[in-house]
């Protein structure tokens, strides 16, 4: 009879799974990116900033666009105290000016402001495309880390059915009297501690999804099935090959050179903006009346020449003496950066080799644990192990299952690491 009612169980589980599956979203690994990348406000404020670089930087004219001013005014003027008589009385009291001026002003240093500019643009650019790179790594963890927990709810059903399948065969083997109730009762205990387990599981895929869900701008009531499979290869890498071949092109190694070179534009615009000649050119032309129509052109040049900033002392000798200072602090920086990276780079080249070794043992693990659990089993049956043993090594099976399934996890978050660190494709690696 409950061989009977479990396989109906069974069945209706299976028809119910069929239903979800048909009225559910399935989404892959690049449809994860696609809506991480869609929904994410970081990188639509970053967007904002690379859109008004790339603005600036296609407008370097605005650099030496002059200034231009129009002028209107209009005054009144009359007598307060005197009663004067005469033409000056009939006069009109009211005169108006309209003017329009134009200012012009050069330096030697505008050349290198504008190379910053660009190079502002490019930074900008460079931070974008990391941004969408780093949150394209964490999606891909997330979704992976989903996956592994969805193989480990399929570890536990299956434990929770082999508790049942126990359980049964126990119950038939007490109406038979062939055990004692204690054996029946330790395998009752067995089931409920399976399904608790399973039910933990549960509740903790199900709150892991809504946050991922969140994250892809999808509603946390849709039910999603997800399609992927956690596939793990062996990895060789060199990482002295890596170094040479990929440090450079990491964005924050990219970055701190972008930050050196604009520190150089800056001290060269400083040096020649305040040391250099400027020329500043102005026009005017103003218009006084009508009737009789007045107006007037002016116009002036004027080179200005600096002294004291070449001054030892004063205070724009000082400014471009720091910027000089603020180059070979960045120089220090860049050094920083390409240890630790260098350093970093080896850390996880090593991690992974030993990472495969976990997996490896592992494996083995799991092969002991499935032919022990058989053993076991047969045992069991036979009358020759006890119920409790019989439940160790189903337990021995499912933790055997999950540390493999979580060294797979962890190989592929290292393979993930790696790629960031290196800026490449994580599947580059896999290949």
């Amino acid at each position: 009879m409950h061989r009977g009612f479990a396989f109906i169980v069974f069945l209706c589980l299976g028809l119910l799974s069929l239903i979800r599956q048909l009225d559910s979203l399935t989404i892959s690994l690049d449809d994860v990116l696609e809506l991480g990348f869609e929904n994410s406000l970081s990188l639509q404020r970053n967007l904002i900033d690379v859109t008004s670089a790339e603005y600036s930087a296609n407008r370097l004219w605005a650099e030496i666009f002059p200034a231009i001013s129009g002028t209107l005014g209009a005054n009144y003027s009359t007598n307060l105290f005197s009663d004067v008589v005469g033409p000056a009385a009939s006069s009109n009291r009211f005169t108006y000016n309209i003017g329009v001026g134009i200012n012009l002003s050069l330096n030697a240093g505008i050349p290198y402001a504008m190379r910053n500019i660009q190079l502002a643009y490019q930074t900008r650019l460079l931070n974008y495309e990391d941004a969408r790179n780093q949150l394209g790594i964490q999606l891909t963890k997330g979704f992976f880390s989903l996956i592994a927990d969805r193989d480990n709810l399929a570890v536990l059903a299956d434990t929770l059915s082999l508790a049942q399948l126990q359980l049964d065969r126990n119950e038939a083997a007490f109406n038979n009297g062939r055990i004692s109730e204690l054996t029946l009762l330790q395998s009752r205990l067995g089931l409920e501690n399976a399904r608790y387990s399973l039910s933990t599981a549960q509740s903790v895929y199900i709150n892991r999804m809504s946050d991922f869900l969140v994250q892809l701008g999808i509603d946390q009531d849709t039910d999603i099935l997800l399609d992927g499979q956690i596939e793990i290869v062996r990895v060789e890498i060199d990482a002295e090959q890596l170094i040479n071949e990929h440090l450079l092109r990491r964005p924050d190694i990219i970055s701190l050179h972008q930050e050196i070179e604009r520190l150089e534009n800056a001290e060269r615009q400083l040096y020649f903006s305040s040391r250099a000649p400027s020329v500043n050119l102005s026009a005017q032309w103003r218009n006084t009346g009508l009737n009789p129509f007045a107006d007037n052109l002016s116009g002036s040049a004027t080179l200005t020449i600096p002294i004291d900033p070449w001054i030892s002392g004063t205070g724009r000798y000082q400014s471009v003496r720091n910027a000089s200072d603020s180059i070979e602090k960045a120089r220090l920086d860049l050094q920083s950066a390409e240890d630790a990276a260098v350093a970093q780079i080896r850390s996880l080249a090593m991690n992974l080799r030993n990472s495969w070794e976990s997996i490896e043992i592992a494996r083995l693990s799991l092969s002991a644990a499935e032919r022990t659990y058989e053993l076991t089993e047969l045992g069991f049956r036979n009358g020759t192990i006890e119920s409790l043993r019989l439940e160790d090594a189903r337990n021995n099976l499912v933790l055997a299952r999950q540390r493999l399934l979580q060294s797979e996890l962890s190989y592929l978050n290292m393979i993930l690491d790696i790629s960031a660190v290196l800026n490449i494709d994580w599947k580059d690696l896999m290949q």
